[in-house]
Parts: structure tokens; sequence; C-alpha cells
């Protein structure tokens, strides 16, 4: 059943991109990145209400009290294609840190680049961190919160990768929260996109953490916030097969077990 809704809902997703594409397109000739911005976010409900009408993934957040008011850096854990869809409606104006690639996708990369998306070629190494960082120093300046996956890739639910350097350079050069997220985005949309497991997936928005420029000490803080709030709300510690049923124990969890914590 999770594979059926699975294809069912990824054939919305195709089509609803293909006729919000066709759609976008005199926006994409008008050149105007707010409109294109406030678009975006409408595809990005059309695509979670779709997950929830299809799939039966509800999404419930917790601790929207900790996102200040203009801009913001938040940096998340990421598990799923979910996580790019989240934050186009929780903040404002987002901007997410995205890796080229996906500029080059029919319909959808014309409007990542137009609403203001920063892009990063990974390859281009120094060349590819200094141009995050005029992007992020733009958009800041444009009153942009901005959303970072700072271990450079999707990850299984529990599972840590090193978190990447670039997320300390941009932490550095302005002067704005840095918002730790968890979530357990990828025991309902897995890796593979076929199979979407039906439940509640949780992301958590944890309180700014200290003010620092040093490397030695942001990089253990955000990890220790991680750690921290995964063990408060129940999420994923260790690496778990995001399988049906490697997962049952973690899709079981009610929802007002999450919601009645406040995070730390």
């Amino acid at each position: 059943m999770s594979i059926f809704r699975g294809l069912l809902f990824n054939a919305y997703l195709l089509l609803l991109t293909i006729v919000m594409g066709i759609g976008a397109l005199p926006i994409r000739l008008s050149g105007r990145r707010n409109l294109a911005l406030r678009y975006a976010k409408l595809w990005s409900k059309a695509v979670l209400a779709g997950l929830g009408k299809i799939c039966g993934i509800r999404i419930n957040v917790v601790g929207r009290e900790n996102l200040p008011i203009g801009p913001v850096l938040i940096a998340s854990q990421h598990q799923s294609f979910c996580d790019g869809f989240i934050w186009m409606n929780l903040l404002p104006r987002p901007a997410y840190v995205i890796k080229r690639e996906l500029t080059k996708i029919p319909f959808v990369g014309p409007m990542l680049i137009l609403s203001g998306m920063i892009s990063v070629e990974r390859s281009d190494g120094a060349k590819a961190l200094r141009g995050m960082m005029k992007a992020t120093a733009d958009a800041y300046e444009d009153g942009r919160g901005i959303i970072i996956f700072p271990e450079g890739t999707r990850t299984l639910p529990g599972e840590r990768h090193p978190i990447q350097p670039g997320i300390v350079g941009i932490a550095r050069q302005a002067s704005v929260p840095v918002i730790p997220v968890v979530t357990d985005s990828g025991l309902f949309w897995e890796r593979s996109q076929w199979r979407k497991n039906p439940g509640t997936l949780n992301v958590v928005i944890g309180k700014p953490l200290p003010a620092t420029k040093d490397r030695k000490e942001f990089i253990p803080a955000l990890e220790k916030s991680w750690d921290e709030l995964c063990a408060t709300y129940d999420l994923p510690r260790d690496p778990v097969d995001n399988s049906v049923e490697a997962a049952d124990l973690f899709l079981s969890q009610p929802l007002d077990k999450v919601s009645e914590k406040n995070p730390a």
C-alpha cells in the first residue's frame, strides 16, 4: 500500500509540476522575484496538501515560537525530498541553499533561480564557498531566511554525516540567529522516492545557538543541540532502516506526545 500511495503521489507531483510550470511562464518573463517566490510557496503548499491527502502524512511542527522575525539561518537535518517543501511556508521569505543540479530540472529550475534560491556547485570547492557567501549576504540584505542542510546530503533517520564548514562561514558573516532543527522525515518519505509511509512527520525547531564565530565551538554546539532535541522528542538518534517494518516503532508515535513538549 505504501508503494501504491507513493506511485500515486509521484504522478500527482509530476502533473502538478507540469501544470504550475506552464502557469509560471508569465512570471518568468516578468522577472519579478517576489512574485516568483509567492508562486513557489503556493506550489509547495499544493505538494504538502497532496502528501497529506494521498499518502496520509501529516506535518507536525514544534517550536515555531523559536523563529525570530527577520533574517535567520535554519540549520536543519535533511532526510528526504520533503524537507525542501516544508520551510517554504514556515518562513515568510525563505531561501534554500541548494545543489546546482536542481536548477537544471525542467519547469522547476528556472523558478528556483528567479525566486532567489541559492545554488551551489559543490565540485567548485573554494570558489563555490565564496559564491555561497556572497549570495547569502545578498539574501540577508533582502530580508530572507536561509535554510541550509549542514551535512550536505540526505541521510537515513538517525544517521549522521560530518557537518560541512560552509555553514560556519555563513554564520560568521552576519549577526543573525542560527536555529537548529531536527526531523524524522526520512521515516515517511524515503530516499528511494517510491514508498511513502503514512503517519505524523515531525519537525522540531530549537532555540537559537549561542553566538560564536569559532568553528571549533560552532559545530559541536550544533551537533549537541540536534542530539538534545532528538532525545527530548524521541526522534531517531541511531541509523534506522526506513523500511516500513524497521520504522514501525517511530511511525506509531502519537501526535500529542510530541506536541506537548517544549524545544530545548
